[in-house]
């Protein structure tokens, strides 16, 4: 009975395993690039990981990290810390998983989406339940902007 129950929860945790491991696959990877030394882009790779994603990151300093943004097409309004790019699409700032999730699904003919600024109670960015209001941007092909997602504040 014993060697009954070790057999099914080993297989229970394969399943799980692999079920986790083709989901972050069907995701693709999320390549962020971060100011060095910032916390809350360290923060922000983390809590994706966390949601599923895979991610590989590296740091930029000044200069070579605002002409990567620049390259990408971020508008400077809607400049944050830390750029992630995915499957063609940039992910300026502290953008929740869910929007990304929802972007990979919809894929609007766009550049990407952004959260500009550093908006408290944004993913890395402290509580939730502490969260001013913020919104997820989409940035359109020909620079234009309008709002993907609106997070109000905490109650």
């Amino acid at each position: 009975m014993i060697d009954r129950i070790r057999r099914f929860t080993q297989g229970v945790a394969v399943l799980l395993t692999t079920t986790s491991a083709a989901m972050a696959a069907d995701r693709g990877t999320v390549h962020v690039v971060e100011g060095t030394g910032c916390e809350c882009c360290s923060q922000w790779t983390e809590y994706l990981r966390q949601n599923g994603f895979e991610v590989t990151s590296e740091e930029r300093y000044g200069a070579l990290l605002i002409r990567h943004k620049m390259d990408l097409g971020v508008p400077t309004s809607q400049l944050s810390c830390h750029t992630g790019e995915i499957d063609g699409y940039f992910i300026e700032g502290h953008v929740p998983a869910a929007d990304i999730e929802r972007l990979l699904k919809e894929r609007p003919d766009a550049l990407g989406l952004a959260v500009p600024g550093m908006p408290y109670g944004s993913p890395g960015m402290g509580p939730e339940n502490k969260r001013k209001a913020y919104d997820v941007n989409l940035v359109k092909r020909d620079g234009s902007v309008e709002v993907f997602s609106h997070y109000p504040a905490a109650q």
